[in-house]
């Protein structure tokens, strides 16, 4: 398979047509072996317009979703973003490549280790790699100016709001039942208000469910 044809496919026909228009983000997607986050039996399904299975139950988000995420939050080469539930770190790579140092995050010790390696082999040396549950965010570092998460969640912790930076943002897709819709949330001062930005309706992130509701 020719991959590097397969990125300019994927950012022609999947990612530019739908309206993101960052350089900083083309440039990345075109360049980054998506590959190479992918585990080797789904290589071949790593440019797919869809969510990319990386692990039972774990995916990276649809390329198109990812792109038109980090073009929301507008990153500029200053800032210091978080992704959360980054699975094999795709998506950090992406947002390191719009910004100054990037915190890639996943619950899963197998899949942190596997981002480690990842982008270690793609020479990206301003992401950090960490593991703990996604619902806490990781507060060693905070505050940051962008916070994402890789996947959809039924809940939107606190957490994840008071590791923003003033002025920081966070783009999380919500998921209410089968239908999604993508959130940027702004910190001004104490206050914490929401755009959406466009639909979106990828698997929920792992911890990030609702809790159901008890009934008699």
């Amino acid at each position: 398979m020719d991959f590097a044809q397969a990125r300019d496919q994927m950012v022609e026909s999947q990612v530019r047509t739908n309206d993101v228009t960052d350089p900083r983000i083309l440039g990345a997607m075109r360049t980054l072996p998506r590959e190479r986050f992918a585990p080797p039996a789904k290589r071949g399904l790593a440019y797919g317009d869809m969510e990319l299975e990386v692990a039972p139950g774990r995916v990276l988000m649809r390329p198109r979703d990812l792109a038109k995420l980090i073009h929301a939050l507008g990153a500029k080469s200053h800032e210091r973003g978080l992704e959360i539930a980054g699975a094999t770190g795709y998506g950090a790579a992406v947002l390191a490549a719009c910004c100054k140092e990037v915190v890639a995050h996943d619950p899963d010790p197998e899949l942190s280790f596997a981002a480690r390696a990842a982008l270690e082999a793609c020479g990206i040396a301003n992401v950090q790699t960490v593991c703990t549950t996604a619902a806490h965010g990781w507060a060693d570092a905070a505050p940051y100016d962008l916070i994402m998460l890789n996947g959809s969640a039924e809940i939107v912790p606190d957490a994840w709001l008071d590791q923003l930076a003033p002025g920081g943002r966070l783009g999380v897709i919500v998921r209410q039942g089968p239908a999604g819709s993508a959130r940027i949330y702004t910190k001004t001062g104490e206050t914490i208000a929401f755009r959406v930005a466009f639909d979106a309706a990828p698997p929920v992130a792992p911890g990030l469910a609702q809790a159901p509701a008890f009934a008699f």
